[in-house]
């Protein structure tokens, strides 16, 4: 065979696999192609096998469909009170549309970065710093409104968008460890003083109780003693009575009872009394004798007649 057919049909196997591969196009799982005609967008190739007219249809952009990650790199923001603060996160996004991912936007990646990064300060500056700290949900919730809502044009769907530090200086930091052990010592004295007051409270309404109750206590004793004196002189009253009737009978005896009475209970009463050590009676013994000799007499006239009426009522007739 001539060299100049060799050569010949050298040139037409790689002409005709030039050819096949600028035609045939195999698209992978989780990807998109965009073909372009003669430089003009036409359409998108989804995942498969696919035939292109050559030299005339190519390969635009190959798109990533896939969920991806965007990390955002540490930055230096500023919050409405003037804190410093060094602030990064993480991004989540998937495109939906090839052909706005491709045409909309150029290097997505980049401005994706960018348009979360500059609303990440937006967002921070305008917090105080407590509630940057306190309030992280609150921060992530209005980024992924916010940069979400200026991605649908790219053809992009942002799924999350978290903040991973918020670092404020070391300076601040140690402030902030002073304030919060300040805070935490005044909830303690309050607590202490709390339990203090409830104490005295308590203690107060323990003290009103026993003295309401020792009230109730010297009331029920008084009426209690008023009421054994309206006895004492009740019986005293009848004493006396019994004792005028008798005297007004002629009965001398019932004289001398009723000062023998007397006289004895001033001496008991004498007898009992803490100052007295010594008691000096000045007084004739016959006297005072002869008055228990009349409460002697009087027994026995009481008890005499008490034997008559039992004889009396006592005796029964013989027959």
């Amino acid at each position: 065979m001539p060299a100049g057919l060799d050569i010949f049909v050298i040139v037409l196997v790689v002409l005709f696999f030039v050819v096949a591969a600028s035609v045939l196009k195999i698209v992978p799982q989780g990807f998109n192609y965009t073909i372009e005609r003669l430089g003009r967008y036409t359409r998108t190739l989804k995942p498969g096998l696919a035939i292109l007219t050559p030299f005339i249809e190519t390969v635009g952009h190959k798109i990533n469909m896939m969920e991806q990650v965007l990390d955002i790199p540490s930055q230096e923001v500023i919050s409405k009170d003037n804190a410093m603060l060094t602030v990064d996160g993480v991004a989540f996004f998937q495109v939906l549309d090839a052909a706005q991912a491709s045409y909309e936007v150029h290097n997505l990646h980049r401005a994706m970065l960018n348009l979360t990064m500059t609303n990440i300060r937006t967002v921070i500056g305008s917090m105080d710093l407590d509630e940057v700290l306190s309030e992280r949900e609150t921060i992530n919730a209005r980024l992924l409104h916010v940069v979400d809502e200026a991605t649908n044009q790219w053809g992009v769907k942002v799924t999350r968008i978290e903040i991973k530090d918020i670092t404020p200086p070391r300076d601040l930091v140690e402030a902030m460890g002073r304030q919060m052990k300040a805070e935490r010592l005044k909830r303690a004295e309050i607590l202490e003083a709390e339990g203090s007051r409830q104490s005295e409270i308590l203690r107060a309404e323990g003290e009103k109780q026993g003295a309401i109750l020792a009230a109730e206590g010297r009331k029920e004793a008084a009426f209690r003693d008023a009421e054994a004196r309206e006895r004492a002189a009740k019986a005293e009253a009848e004493a006396t009575t019994m004792v005028s009737k008798a005297i007004s009978e002629g009965n001398v005896q019932a004289i001398n009872y009723f000062v023998a009475n007397n006289y004895v209970d001033a001496l008991k009463e004498l007898a009992t009394s803490p100052n007295q050590k010594v008691l000096m009676m000045p007084i004739e013994a016959a006297n005072l004798i002869g008055a228990i000799g009349g409460i002697a007499e009087l027994t026995k006239e009481a008890f005499g007649k008490d034997d008559d009426k039992k004889g009396g009522s006592g005796s029964v007739p013989r027959t």
